[in-house]
């Protein structure tokens, strides 16, 4: 992977000023990214992320093989060949995307004219498309969001596959970009043939460069636009072409490394689909013991032991007759293994094992908190790179609103809370939220109430109903209402 640091950015563009050179040096900094990106180990394990969260695992396409007479292993057909693929990678990326994302995200700020803006924004639209992006953050390390305007001239965010996007970093710690390859297929129609046309990409700040991929090379796209700019502003009847001042996409990492966490836990997912298969087979194969079939030779090694691996049959020359030994599974170390190896997928993939610990009927706040302790731990990480994906979000808010309306929200403060949608022990919680009455503000005591699902509007509701309580103790000769002013 290339990393342009300031320098190079102001060399590449001067070559894109310079006319003529500028295309064939673009192109072959796209061929050269491209290169690489598709034969990489990360791209690899982008693709096993998405196929293991489909529970598509490796133990589909095993084969069921015996030692043959040769010695070695031939495929047989006549065995038993159960695949039996366990979904452990999608409990564990739906349980961390629904605990941290399960919920809207509250946003505060002083500002009341921001505020309604952001929420206009954070619709449940918006709601669905964040926990689209984590669930491809955590399979894949690293979701992308594209900012553009549709046709309706409305700011909009589009995720797009984690595979399709080839980041050029200005940093190592890969916080600002300095230009985005795009690499991705559609589907066009010519004549009553259907085909399949590879698309690329160059997106930096000063516009957009496409190109068709016709196994040769590149080619401009003149059909869509072979250079342009991040958006158009149409004024009057005229367009006039307008860039952001950033690359406009918005990175959304599972974590710092950009690691997904199927690299952590597929070992472990393959190890648990392969030892119960082969249990189900054996189940399925042996009988209750081997038949030996005395005084009858003419067998070499190699046909003895494909004899007992296929048919379980062996024969030996001895006195006439038939006998049976006996087969013994050794089922407590399979139950061992198998408990253990489920063990350490929760354990590494950090995620809640329901079957495996039993905290009663009513478990207390405490039993709870512990449980989902690494659930909680991951979702902290996550939570710490997708605020600053939220501050990147924000910045082409505050820009698009500037250039709208005019009004500058870029100094204000905002906090985006992730809502954790844990099991809880509502009773003890509503308690200590009474007797925090007083101590702590009555934004702070709603926030945390677990029936609450919007603050600001719960407080409204709260504001609204004191005022009508006023009222009607006014109307009835009275000051106030007993207890005014205290929350319930």
């Amino acid at each position: 992977m290339l990393f342009f640091h300031n320098d190079e950015m102001k060399n590449i563009e001067r070559i894109l000023k310079e006319g003529a050179r500028s295309a064939a040096t673009i192109e072959q900094i796209i061929q050269l990214e491209i290169s690489e990106w598709r034969s990489s180990e990360k791209r690899k394990w982008m693709q096993i992320g998405d196929r293991y969260y489909r529970n598509k695992t490796d133990i589909l396409e095993r084969k069921r093989t015996a030692i043959g007479a040769g010695g070695a292993k031939e495929i047989v057909g006549n065995l038993a060949n159960n695949k039996l693929a366990n979904g452990f990678a999608r409990k564990l990326v739906d349980q961390k995307v629904g605990y941290l994302l399960g919920k809207p995200i509250s946003i505060q700020t002083d500002n009341k004219q921001y505020l309604d803006v952001l929420n206009e924004i954070f619709n449940k639209d918006m709601l669905r498309g964040l926990q689209s992006t984590g669930k491809e953050a955590v399979n894949k390390g690293i979701a992308w969001w594209f900012v553009y305007y549709d046709e309706d001239g409305k700011l909009s965010f589009k995720k797009l596959r984690s595979e399709e996007i080839i980041p050029l970093w200005r940093d190592e710690a890969h916080t600002i970009l300095d230009a985005v390859i795009r690499d991705y297929e559609v589907v066009v129609y010519e004549g009553l043939r259907r085909k399949t046309v590879r698309k690329i990409e160059w997106w930096d700040v000063n516009g957009v460069r496409r190109y068709t991929a016709d196994g040769t090379g590149l080619v401009p796209d003149v059909e869509a636009g072979a250079e342009g700019s991040h958006f158009t502003v149409v004024s009057g009847d005229k367009e006039q072409p307008m860039n952001w001042e950033r690359v406009p996409f918005i990175a959304w990492k599972y974590n710092e490394e950009e690691q997904p966490l199927i690299e952590i836990i597929k070992s472990l997912v393959d190890d648990y689909d392969r030892n119960k298969s082969d249990n189900s087979n054996n189940l399925e194969d042996l009988p209750d013991s081997i038949y030996v079939v005395k005084n009858y030779g003419g067998t070499n090694a190699g046909e003895f032991r494909k004899n007992i691996a296929t048919y379980r049959t062996a024969f030996v020359e001895t006195d006439g007759g038939v006998d049976t030994i006996g087969l013994q599974i050794n089922t407590e170390a399979y139950k061992t293994h198998m408990e253990q190896a489920r063990k350490d997928i929760y354990e590494f993939g950090r995620g809640v094992d329901t079957q495996g610990v039993d905290i009663g009927s009513a478990p207390s706040g405490v039993a709870l908190r512990f449980l989902y302790s690494d659930l909680d731990l991951d979702a902290s990480m996550i939570e710490t790179e997708f605020q600053a994906s939220l501050e990147q979000l924000r910045w082409f808010i505050d820009t698009h609103i500037h250039n709208t309306t005019g009004m500058d929200y870029s100094g204000e403060k905002v906090e985006f809370i992730f809502n954790r949608d844990m099991p809880i022990d509502e009773t003890a919680i509503i308690t200590n939220i009474r007797n925090s009455i007083g101590i702590l503000s009555d934004e702070t005591l709603v926030a945390q109430h677990p029936w609450v699902t919007d603050v600001q509007s719960e407080l409204e509701r709260m504001e609204a109903q004191r005022e009508a309580d006023n009222q009607a103790y006014r109307n009835l000769g009275q000051q106030s209402p007993p207890g005014d002013g205290e929350l319930v």
